[in-house]
């Protein structure tokens, strides 16, 4: 498991050492998990004498791929993301970059010997539960240089932010690096009545891993397109400032005032419910933020009174036109993000109903959309605007199909 994907690291490592550029493009994501992978990756670069360009995404959408395999003789590495596209950018790719992806959600192997798929996934290891895509860089991160340990505390708050505890306690690989950085003088670990809770030690006096989470959640999706990912990166390697925080006030103000507004249309009837799933659309009401928003606000209901514990939750939003870094990318396509309530994580995980990382990608798939990240209790997928009727039927007609297959079984 975990030896074979540190041998795995260090093979890749090797190649790119022997790479004949010293520059390297790292594509992560715009949560605190992806934050955090982020910074690990570019101070871990960065000290391995690369020069550095980053780009946070929100997707790896297929129309921004394109633009970015149009390269060649490029270190072009995916954090958070792209583990299960493993086999598109190998097509896209055809030998003529060196790729690596430090992802940690369901992933398939690569087909191209350039690119190298260090999903733990693919090692035995479960992204919604053993490592999170912070903890992945980590480990690739102190492979290439064990000067880079102390970038353990940075790994533990991306997976405390992914919050996929096992009895309230973070587990395996994703535990490993918070007792490392208890190790080092930089953590506490509090027991409390259900699980842990995770510190950070600062100047200031300990922080809840979990708020610092929830500061870089807020950077990296409500400030998107306001350079919000930049100054999450910046927290992390450094800490928080007075400008950060200003950022953080301005953009919370935003999400309460979108969030209480939508809430409110869906208690008013807004809601639109099937056999097994019941979702809504916001459109563009949540703009200036990005479409990662639309996964925040599905955790923030998914246990409200408004919502049937036994319904699967689905939002969409429309992708804007545009991605920070790129400019426009020719693209008309809406994100759905699903979500479940407690009781339904619960029956997932007892393997009583199917989880999203089955559901959603293969529905996608039959709409021709686009699926990368999944997890089993969240997920989110693209498809063509004006298929979101459609996706619906399409998950119902699956949901509608284990069933009836569960039931022929019994």
């Amino acid at each position: 498991m975990k030896e074979k994907l540190i041998q795995d690291m260090r093979a890749a490592i090797d190649e790119l050492i022997q790479w004949p550029k010293k520059n390297v493009q790292i594509f992560h994501h715009n949560d605190s998990d992806g934050l955090s992978a982020g910074a690990i990756l570019q101070r871990a670069f960065e000290r391995a004498g690369f020069a550095v360009q980053r780009f946070c995404l929100e997707k790896p959408y297929p129309a921004l791929l394109q633009r970015i395999y149009g390269q060649e003789g490029q270190i072009i590495v995916f954090a958070d993301f792209a583990g299960r596209i493993a086999p598109l950018l190998s097509e896209l790719n055809r030998g003529r970059n060196l790729t690596l992806i430090l992802d940690h959600h369901v992933a398939e192997a690569a087909t191209d010997p350039r690119v190298h798929n260090l999903d733990p996934d693919l090692y035995g290891l479960k992204g919604d539960r053993d490592i999170s895509g912070s903890t992945t860089c980590y480990l690739f991160a102190r492979t290439l240089d064990a000067a880079n340990q102390d970038l353990a505390t940075i790994a533990a708050i991306g997976a405390v932010g992914d919050e996929f505890f096992v009895d309230g306690c973070l587990v395996s690989e994703n535990r490993a690096v918070a007792l490392e950085a208890v190790g080092q003088g930089k953590m506490e670990i509090r027991a409390q009545e259900v699980g842990e809770r995770y510190y950070l030690n600062t100047a200031n006096g300990p922080v809840p891993c979990d708020e610092f989470a929830a500061y870089l959640d807020t950077l990296g999706a409500a400030g998107y397109y306001r350079h919000g990912p930049d100054m999450g990166v910046t927290v992390c390697l450094e800490g928080t400032s007075a400008q950060s925080d200003h950022m953080l006030q301005e953009l919370q103000s935003i999400q309460q005032k979108a969030f209480a507004a939508e809430m409110q249309r869906l208690r008013d009837g807004g809601l639109t419910t099937t056999a097994h799933i019941q979702w809504f659309h916001v459109h563009n009401r949540f703009a200036p933020m990005g479409v990662k928003m639309i996964g925040v606000f599905c955790d923030a209901i998914k246990n409200k009174d408004f919502i049937d514990p036994q319904r699967y939750v689905a939002g969409f939003q429309i992708i804007p036109d545009e991605i920070p870094g790129f400019g426009p990318v020719g693209m008309r396509d809406v994100k759905i993000s699903m979500r479940v309530s407690a009781p339904m994580e619960n029956a997932i995980r007892d393997n009583e109903k199917m989880g999203l990382n089955i559901l959603l990608p293969e529905a996608t798939g039959r709409l021709g959309g686009f699926s990368d990240a999944c997890h089993s209790l969240t997920a989110a997928t693209t498809v063509a605007v004006g298929k979101e009727a459609q996706l619906i039927a399409e998950m119902e007609k699956i949901l509608e199909g284990g069933i009836r297959k569960a039931e022929g079984g019994k």
